[in-house]
């Protein structure tokens, strides 16, 4: 039996509260909240904390998709890895450089298009877009 799960989308406006609403949905009933990482969000679709099983099989209904995408676009995508190249950041400036450039040639993914694929790399979950 598939676990039916929904996002709402309308809540997601950049990227701090697509993790709030992440850890609304998935994480209700743990007493700790995912940061604000790619790696987590993937990590949280393997399943074996908060909402999920391991490798459960679950329907993602993502309603107001577009308005998500258009909040975790090329704006926020832009910022995401500007605060990279940062002094005091600790994450690989060369790689946000590259992914900074390939953004702003129109060839780079905007951090929705990240988080697609990041689902679309777990079999056990079907994504559908409600809007």
């Amino acid at each position: 039996m598939e676990k039916l799960v929904t996002i709402d989308g309308s809540r997601i406006t950049d990227i701090p509260s697509f993790y709030a609403e992440i850890n609304r949905v998935f994480m209700s009933g743990e007493d700790w909240q995912l940061g604000n990482s790619l790696d987590a969000f993937n990590d949280l679709l393997y399943g074996g904390f908060g909402l999920l099983q391991i490798n459960e099989p679950v329907v993602l209904f993502w309603q107001h998709m577009e308005q998500s995408r258009a909040a975790l676009g090329y704006a926020v995508t832009k910022r995401f890895y500007e605060d990279k190249l940062l002094t005091d950041s600790p994450y690989d400036k060369d790689l946000a450089r590259d992914k900074l450039a390939a953004l702003e040639s129109g060839t780079g993914q905007t951090y929705f298009d990240i988080l697609l694929e990041i689902i679309a790399e777990h079999p056990n979950i079907t994504l559908r877009a409600v809007d």
